[in-house]
This record gives C-alpha cells, structure tokens and sequence, in this order.
C-alpha cells in the first residue's frame, strides 16, 4: 500500500554504547527527555501525530463511523451492582454522555438483616434517597486526565477518602471529604501512590515512591494533622524490592507487603492499635513469596515457593505465627490464584489446565481449632472458555460475589449463597445494538510449540459470517509475561470486528499465569524466546486450521504483549499482515542497563540482569530496537503516551524511527503518540473507545475492507 506523503525522518545523531567487547550505535538516543520539554524531541512526536493523521484522513470518515457504532452499543446512562457495606448500598452510576462516574450510596432501612444473594436495592419514590458522594465529571473539567486509583470509606461510613491522578503518570493526591455534606477535611496528601487504606476511623496508611517511582515508604497519616507530621512504618531500601498494602477482609488487620518478582514478605498492623506500628508477620526469605489474610484467631498465608511453585494455604495463630498448620497442600497440576476470607467460609480461586475455578469451604467457628478443611464446593459455569474475577464482598455474610464473563456472555456480576450452592445474576453489562449472544461461537484449541509444549488459545468468531475456509480476517492477540492471565474476556468495541467477519483469538503464551507457575518460569529470563517462538507457532496454526491466512492474519499487543510485538516482527515480517504495538517495551536492552529508568531495577528478575555478560547477548537478541534490519516488514501502528511512567515514550519514538531508516517496504507505518496521557491512554470511557475505532479503521484499511461510499 503506497504512502501518499513522505513520512518524517528523525534526525540521527551518533550514540556509542559499549559492554563486554560489543558495540552498539542508537542514533535515535536523543527522542529521550526525562523532562519531555526537548523541543526538537517535541517537534518529531507531533509531525508524526501529523503524518498519521494524514495518511488515516481518508478513512475518518469510517473510523467516525466505527466510533459511533462502538458508543452505540454501551447503556450510557447506568449504574454498577451494589454493594452492600454495612449499613449502606455502595455502587457507580454514568450518566447519558458522561466520560466519567459518579460515586453513590443508599441507606438500607433493615441493615440489621443478613445478607442474602436475592437483595435488591429500594429504588422507588419511597426508598432512601440517593447520595452522590463524587462526581469524577465535575472534578475532570479542570484536567485534561483525570482517573480515581482508589476510593475508601472509612469503617464508620462517616469519611472517605480519594486518590486522584490528574496526569496519566500514575502519582495520586488523596483527599478525605465528609461522606455527607461533602466538605473536605484537612489539607489534600500530595505525591502518593494509589495504596490506600484506613486504619480505624481517625487514620489512614499510605505508601509513596522514590525518584524511579518504586513504592518504597508505607506511612500512618492522623486525620487532623500536617503530612509533613506522618509516621514512617517502613522504608524498603533495597531496589528490587517495592512495597504494597491491602486491608483484612475482617478489617482488624492493614497487611504491608515488600515484593521482588521472586520473594513476597508480609508485615501486619493491628488497626485497633496502629501507635504500635508493623509486626513481622511472614519473614524475608528468598525465593518464598507468601500472601496473607485474616479471621478470627488466625492468620491464613497463601505460600509460594519453589518447591510448592503452585502455592499451598496454612493457617497459623495470630499469637504465634511460627506454628502453621497445613490447609490445602501444593498440587501440580493447580495453582492457587488468590484467597477470600469470610466470618465462615473460605472462597478459592485457583487454575487447572488454562482455565479459572472457585472452590468454596465451610470454616469452623471462630473460637474452634483449625486443623483442616472441609470438602469443598465448586461453583459452575456455563461457557467452555471464560475469565473470572473476584471482587469485594461483604466478609460477614455467605454471599461470594464475583465477576464473570467470557468472549460471548458481557461481564456479569454474581452473588453466590455459599451455604446453598445458588447462584443469583446480579447485573450484566447491557450491550444495544442487537447484540445476541448466540451468534457467537467460542472454542479453545491447543498449539504445538516448537519445543512440543501445548499452547492454549481462546477464539470467537460470528458464527454466520465466518467462512472458517482460510479467508477470513483474523485477529490475534498476546502478552505473555509477569505471570499475568489474560482470560477470554468480553469487550463490547470487538464486536465491531467480529460482525465484519473477524475471527478474534487470545494466544495464551508462556511468560503469562493462564497454566500455573510453571507457565511463567518457562518464559522469562534465559527463556523468554519461548513467548515469541509460542505466538508465531499459534499464528502458523491458525493459517493451518483455516481460520486465515498470512495475508489477512492481524496481530496486537500492549507493553509487554508490544515486547512480544516487536520481536515477533524482527523474527517473522512475512507472517503477518498487519501488527499493532500499544505502548511498546522495545528497548529492553538499553533501559534495562539504565537503573535510573522507572521499574529497571525490580524487573532485572523478569528480563535479566544485562550487566552479566550472558543476559546482555541474550537480550540483545531479541531486544526490537537492536534487532531491527533491512527486511521487507508488514504494516505496523505503533501508539505511546508521553506520561508513560511504565515504558518511555522515546522507546516507541525510537523503535518507529529505526524501521523508518532500515525497512525495505513501501507497506505503512503509522506511530500516534498521546501528548496528554500515560500508559493506559486517555482517561474518559468514550476517548478509550476513540482508540479502538482508530485502531480498527487501520486495520480494515490495510485489508480493503473500507467500503467504498460510508
């Protein structure tokens, strides 16, 4: 596809980096500028901005088009399921043409009944009113991003308190307002991460992060007092190490952890007593990585380790955590994802073979002995291929609430009676335009990868228009690394897709969590080829079993899955038609030698540490930016946010520069850099979906898929 104006060229200027004997010249070095004020650097952003614009500008007509019908499909004006939390229905509402929420609750008359999974929250004319606690689209006026990392009752609903981050670089200012005239209360805390928590009425725990944005302080703020007066619990000096904190189900307990990729600690403060400070709950131990929660008279650890590399529970006294008793051994064939404590019962998520399960046990009362569990229950689902998520539930009660949701159902929200085995619907997100779900088929096939390892991959295709003969345009998606499952979700905008004839496939690589630990270990570090080489074995699968073709075969993926991007495009230009990389980690050699780069340092765990001479030359042959070269390559958008505090925008800027200079092709090469927003791109709902018409519109551009007259 011929380019109608020439695209811009970066201007080169020479930088040598020399190590273990080995040259490297990046001429392109200069894009970077940590203050993002070069205005040189500035000038090439935006006449790339301005070039994509052009070349797209024959389509605006249909990506407009696209966007609308994407809009179209969302229930504009509604509200999230509520939750109950004490004495108050907590929940969402958006409102017609709003980009953000507003945060509610209801009072609930009979608050002293138990919980049931048939409660619906009073609506009428006679129900207590509503209470809008904040409205994220009046605070948004002022900013051009805007996002709430973290919204807190406190345990007495009187108070609440909000993280806020008006730049896209993820730094959060958090302000405690009255829950009901809405006045603020004290001055805001400034320079915060989006941990958060209260600890009894009167004050909060927050942790903050050093010059490379690691958290690295946990702090006691008393409500009423100066930040500059705040207690230091904790400073994790060590920088492979960032801290995090999350309340006890019970609310009795703030847990602190310090995490490395490799090695999890726990420290406990007892909300009644928080002037005592931190106790060490689980010790600093390399290579055990261990969560905690908590009820009654125990502690419960979710264990890792690499022995018990799927993880096993134990349960110890809160008075002498060194005795544990064992409550669910490790297994190898399931890894326990997480655990959820209630005052009887014990839900757990955990995964066998690709796919999620929850597994519930009866707990002995409170005061018994905790010696084992009970058999347990498992909750069933109706799709073969589907994602889970666990989510706040109230811990006095025997109502699980989870989401769900798979490629066909949108995401659904279920109250669970663990007592009873029912299941109650408590919302599912509506999707207009026609949407029906039986038009769609979702499967899951197994791939051979080339070292015989078998690779799961999710597919969802419209059953009446997919020829499934080979002709059809495909879709095909990866991420692969952190131990991160991407499960086959819904997403309304990909409908769009599908309804022209797209065949939309998850490839569930190595480097993610989707088969147990086992699945990430096998693709980092000295193994991280295995994520690549497993992507480009599901792609030639998928020609095989003629759900495409080469040339209409689409490939995407963000951050890591924009890794994955690029080096799949160095290893195999001719195997797709069309790559889209999201906020790319391309550079990985260069950052990666950089400690004073944000997340360098903790993550030489996950990619290696390249100031060893065996993981520089083993990261140098994948890193995309060292490894690109005068080849024909497929079309390629390629997208950064200039607030990225997760991968710099100059590694995108610097990748698209290199192709500019060495590719041998005439196919495009569009780079779109968001001058306002960080890594997860514009803040309001509808922009988001601005991005997915853009990014589809490219797409079907590239494969003549536009009609003629829109």
């Amino acid at each position: 596809m011929a380019e109608t104006r020439s695209p811009p060229a970066a201007k080169k200027v020479e930088h040598v980096m020399r190590m273990f004997g080995d040259v490297r010249v990046d001429n392109y070095y200069w894009l970077r500028d940590d203050s993002r004020c070069n205005p040189d650097m500035l000038s090439y952003l935006r006449e790339e901005n301005d070039y994509t614009g052009s070349v797209m500008s024959g389509t605006k007509e249909f990506e407009d088009r696209l966007f609308a019908e994407i809009r179209g499909r969302i229930k504009e004006d509604d509200i999230s399921a509520p939750l109950r939390k004490g004495p108050y229905y907590y929940y969402k509402k958006n409102l017609q043409g709003k980009e953000y929420v507003q945060h509610c609750r209801r009072f609930i008359a009979d608050n002293k009944a138990e919980p049931s999974v048939y409660d619906t929250m009073p609506t009428g004319p006679d129900a207590p009113p509503e209470h809008i606690i904040l409205d994220e689209n009046i605070k948004a006026q002022e900013y051009d991003y805007y996002s709430i990392g973290a919204f807190k009752a406190s345990p007495d609903h009187k108070l609440v308190a909000y993280a806020e981050d008006t730049k896209g670089d993820e730094i959060y200012t958090v302000n405690v307002i009255d829950s009901e005239d809405l006045k603020p209360l004290g001055q805001p805390l400034k320079g915060l991460t989006c941990y958060l928590e209260w600890a009894g009425n009167a004050a909060l725990v927050y942790i903050t992060m050093d010059e490379i944005l690691r958290p690295d302080k946990v702090w006691l703020h008393k409500l009423g007092t100066e930040q500059s007066s705040d207690v230091c619990l904790y400073h994790e000096k060590d920088d492979m190490f960032s801290l995090d904190l999350h309340a006890s189900e019970s609310h009795k307990y703030i847990f602190v952890a310090s995490e490395s990729k490799t090695t999890r600690f726990v420290f406990s403060l007892d909300v009644s007593k928080p002037q005592e400070g931190l106790q060490v709950l689980t010790p600093r131990v390399d290579g055990i990585d261990s969560s905690v929660s908590h009820r009654g008279n125990h502690f419960f650890i979710q264990r890792r380790s690499t022995e018990f590399y799927n993880s096993e529970l134990v349960a110890c006294s809160v008075d002498d955590t060194s005795k544990t008793t064992v409550l669910i051994p490790h297994r190898e064939s399931v890894k326990i994802q997480e655990i959820q404590l209630f005052r009887d019962h014990l839900a757990v998520f955990e995964r066998e073979q690709g796919l999620q399960k929850i597994t519930v046990h009866r707990l002995p009362a409170e005061g018994e002995p905790l010696n084992k569990l009970q058999a347990g229950r498992s909750v069933s689902f109706v799709d073969p291929v589907y994602s889970i998520d666990s989510t706040e539930s109230e811990f006095a009660s025997s109502v699980l609430r989870f989401r769900y949701s798979s490629m066909k159902t949108p995401p659904s929200v279920y109250d669970y009676d663990m007592d009873s085995g029912t299941s109650v619907i408590k919302k599912i997100d509506t999707v207009l335009g026609g949407f029906d779900a039986s038009n769609y088929v979702t499967e899951r096939k197994w791939v051979t990868a080339a070292d015989g390892t078998q690779v799961p991959m999710s597919i969802v295709y419209n059953k009446n228009l997919a020829k499934l003969d080979g002709s059809d345009p495909c879709l095909l998606y990866g991420y692969g690394s952190y131990e991160i499952s991407v499960d086959p979700y819904f997403k309304a905008s990909r409908l769009s897709l599908l309804d022209r004839g797209f065949i939309y496939v998850i490839a569930h690589v190595r480097g993610g969590g989707e088969m147990g630990r086992q699945w990430y270990e096998n693709g980092k570090l000295l193994k991280k080829k295995n994520t690549f080489t497993d992507f480009i074995a599901c792609a030639e699968s998928l020609i095989e079993l003629k759900y495409c073709s080469k040339e209409k075969l689409c490939v995407e993926g963000r951050s890591a899955g924009g890794l994955l991007m690029g080096a799949v495009l160095n290893m195999r230009p001719d195997l797709f038609k069309v790559v889209i990389a999201g906020v790319p980690f391309v550079d990985v050699l260069t950052t990666m030698l950089d400690p004073t780069i944000p997340l360098t340092t903790s993550e030489w765990e996950e990619w290696g540490d390249p100031r060893k001479e065996e993981f520089y030359f083993y990261m140098k042959s994948y890193s995309p930016v060292d490894n690109v070269t005068a080849q024909n390559y497929p079309n390629v958008l390629v997208t950064a946010g200039l607030n990225d505090p997760r991968v710099m925008y100059s590694e995108p800027a610097k990748f698209v520069a290199k192709l500019r200079e060495m590719k041998t092709d005439n196919n495009l090469l569009l780079f779109k850099c968001e001058l306002g927003a960080g890594h997860f791109s514009k803040s309001g709902r509808f922009e988001k979906l601005q991005e997915d018409a853009f990014t589809f519109a490219f797409m079907m551009k590239v494969l003549d898929m536009i009609p003629a007259s829109v």
